[in-house]
């Protein structure tokens, strides 16, 4: 039985606990809390933890599945809360685009809708204070924040993600246009996919209406948040939030 210790660590939709008696694993807890603009813009959306949590287990073990890519889930403990492996999480996000939107059409004066000839890798600076500046892995490298080969080997499962999560929400009716992963090392230095895959980090629109089923809702105040990832279950796992277990 696992047993939550001494909260480790609170981002903006998550909170990481220790795990009692174990230094190999922490306790991963979604909150019901959204953000957007680097926390300047803030409510409580009813059940996002619990819908985020199990989207996230089925997404990433799917992913895993399809690409033989590791990520640090080990088990669903309840509806909110996973087990997961203790990592080093490395300090640079990283970014797949299949159709501009976001700050992408911001940089760069694109419009929002264009489909990009190919999946656009970016890497980003975890940093809220320096809101994410974009890098490359030359600044990883000299600011020790990557390897050259974590970097290599960044590009290279992003991609690989990217096609199965592609297939996956494309039978669901849904166009992935972006989305954000990281990474975490083991003691041993293996690297594994953490954080989450869930609709707070991804751009998710309904095919051929182009509507909005992601956190874009909340930021734009197109909708109820709460109704918009409610729907995004139903069409993963068939039934309501309510009909079924959600983890």
């Amino acid at each position: 039985m696992s047993v939550k210790g001494a909260q480790l660590h609170e981002g903006k939709s998550k909170q990481i606990f220790a795990v009692e008696g174990d230094d190999s694993h922490v306790i991963m807890h979604y909150k019901d809390d959204a953000t957007a603009f680097n926390g300047v813009k803030k409510d409580t959306v009813v059940d996002k933890g619990e819908i985020n949590a199990a989207i996230n287990w089925h997404l990433m073990n799917h992913v895993s599945d399809v690409t033989g890519i590791p990520n640090h889930l080990v088990k669903a403990l309840d509806s909110r809360n996973h087990l997961c492996h203790k990592l080093e999480i490395v300090p640079v996000e990283v970014v797949v685009r299949n159709i501009a939107a976001g700050s992408c059409c911001r940089r760069f004066g694109r419009e929002e809708g264009e489909v990009l000839p190919f999946p656009m890798i970016e890497f980003f600076y975890k940093s809220d204070p320096l809101d994410d500046p974009p890098i490359s892995a030359v600044h990883a490298r000299a600011f020790g924040w990557a390897h050259d080969w974590e970097m290599a080997y960044f590009e290279f499962a992003a991609a690989k993600v990217n096609a199965a999560m592609v297939d996956f929400w494309s039978t669901l009716g849904v166009d992935l246009v972006d989305f954000k992963i990281e990474f975490g090392r083991t003691p041993e230095g293996h690297l594994l996919l953490a954080d989450e895959i869930s609709p707070d980090g991804c751009r998710l629109w309904e095919k051929g209406t182009k509507r909005k089923l992601d956190k874009d809702v909340f930021r734009r105040d197109l909708g109820d948040l709460s109704d918009t990832y409610r729907e995004l279950y139903q069409r993963i796992f068939g039934h309501t939030l309510a009909e079924g277990s959600q983890a």
